[in-house]
């Protein structure tokens, strides 16, 4: 063939690749640089004094040097890469979720390994078991009091609703008290929404996609702080509410008699609202979380039955805390005045208006900005959509300013969704490393 020639096929075959090539490299590029400007940006307002109780902004935590310790997650995260995309293609479905599940606990602990452990970050004394003992037997008489009693409590109990200690006091109660029983709850429950958003992108964008999905689920830069910040908890509990409602429509499709369908759709209806409705008690931050499962149910069809059970579930979680004496008002009130005079409110409103963005760049990986510029299933779009926009009101309320990186983990494992629409392979390789570099470059107190 000619020179000429070569040069004409050459010619072509880079006209066919742009729109492709130049989508990936524009993504990447911006979530570099959204990242590389938090930083930059953090490090000046830090050495001005501007921003004293971050020293690593826009995370909240320290720099160091990358631990031995490191290298178990290392190996893993390698192997995980090289095996777990094939055998979610080739796996039955219910066998697929569970390696991913597996694979998401291990990933997770190893990370938290290299660490501290996974119980450190719970023995915190601003931490929430450190209240535990206030509670003692009368959780009820505790939960009564709580908003008048509010200033008296750790940090963290003070800026959330009173259901978190509840929880681990029940955890406490079982006979499975301390941190790490604690830290292995949150954990667990944490990487269970893997599961549970596969089984929701299922529903909206068919097997396949969740079957794509579940590698980044699983291998989700995110990690790093479900071992061990509560907000893993809440981001399991928000993600099998999602998922029970929309299994509601699915298991009454198909079934004999109408009495009977109605039934199993109000039976799943009902178990997502309890979930969802519990979150508003887990977290106030989880409010516009809320947007997530009304955007799924719409888009997934659920059924009139489900949706209404769902409802009733969740105003029976309210009825419940209402009748034991706590009122969310009141406790939204005394939480926001808390808020303002702790430190946090003095970080300055524009610079995480944008670096909390960034954070979530972290926290969701490149794969992710590769996914969102490309087209995918329209049900798991609105998912992914529906999780930006909770995470953007959040943001320009201002209320979270700083330490998202564990505040919006429920969001960020619903906004890496996406990153199961990059093209190629190599992606999941990108998350891992992502992950290893957050634990490895950073001391977090979660």
């Amino acid at each position: 063939m000619s020179s000429a020639g070569s040069t004409v096929l050459s010619r072509g075959a880079r006209a066919a690749r742009p729109p492709r090539d130049r989508r990936t490299v524009r993504a990447l590029r911006l979530w570099a640089l959204l990242i590389a400007a938090s930083f930059a940006t953090g490090a000046i307002l830090h050495a001005l004094g501007v921003l004293t109780i971050d020293h690593l902004p826009p995370l909240h935590g320290h720099f160091r040097v990358p631990p031995l310790a490191l290298l178990p997650a290392a190996a893993f995260g390698g192997a995980a890469v090289l095996f777990l995309p094939a055998l979610a293609e080739r796996l039955g479905f219910g066998r697929t979720l569970l390696v991913s599940y597996g694979c998401a606990l291990a990933w997770t602990m190893l990370l938290a390994i290299s660490a501290d452990g996974p119980a450190a970050p719970l023995t915190h004394p601003q931490e929430y078991p450190a209240v535990l003992p206030v509670v003692g037997d009368d959780p009820l008489g505790w939960l009564a009091s709580f908003t008048r009693r509010l200033p008296e409590y750790p940090t963290h109990v003070r800026g959330h609703p009173p259901l978190p200690v509840l929880v681990l006091w029940s955890l406490a109660a079982l006979g499975l008290s301390g941190p790490l029983w604690a830290a292995l709850l949150v954990i667990a429950t944490g990487c269970s929404a893997t599961v549970a958003i596969a089984l929701t992108v299922r529903e909206l964008g068919g097997e396949r996609a969740a079957r794509r999905a579940l590698p980044y689920l699983a291998l989700t830069p995110a990690s790093v702080w479900i071992a061990t910040s509560m907000d893993a908890f809440f981001a399991g509990v928000g993600a099998w509410g999602v998922a029970l409602l929309v299994l509601g429509g699915r298991g009454g499709r198909g079934g004999r008699g109408g009495y009977g369908r109605i039934v199993r759709r109000a039976c799943w209806g009902a178990g997502a609202g309890v979930s969802l409705g519990a979150l508003p008690y887990l977290s106030y931050g989880l409010v516009p979380y809320l947007l997530i499962p009304v955007v799924v149910a719409v888009a997934a069809r659920v059924p009139r039955e489900t949706v209404l059970a769902a409802l009733a579930g969740a105003a029976a979680v309210t009825a419940a805390f209402a009748a034991a004496g706590f009122l969310w008002p009141a406790g939204v009130l005394a939480t926001h005045a808390e808020w303002a005079a702790d430190p946090g409110a003095a970080r300055p409103y524009l610079y995480f208006l944008f670096a909390n963005l960034g954070v979530l760049a972290l926290l969701t990986g490149p794969a992710t900005a590769v996914g969102l510029a490309r087209p995918g299933p329209g049900g798991t779009r609105a998912a992914v959509a529906a999780a930006l926009v909770a995470v953007l009101a959040l943001d320009v309320s201002g209320v979270t300013r700083g330490e998202v990186e564990r505040i919006w983990v429920p969001y960020a494992l619903w906004v890496g969704l996406a990153a199961s629409l990059a093209p190629g392979r190599r992606w999941p390789a990108a998350q891992v490393v992502t992950g290893l570099l957050l634990q490895g470059l950073v001391i977090s107190p979660w």
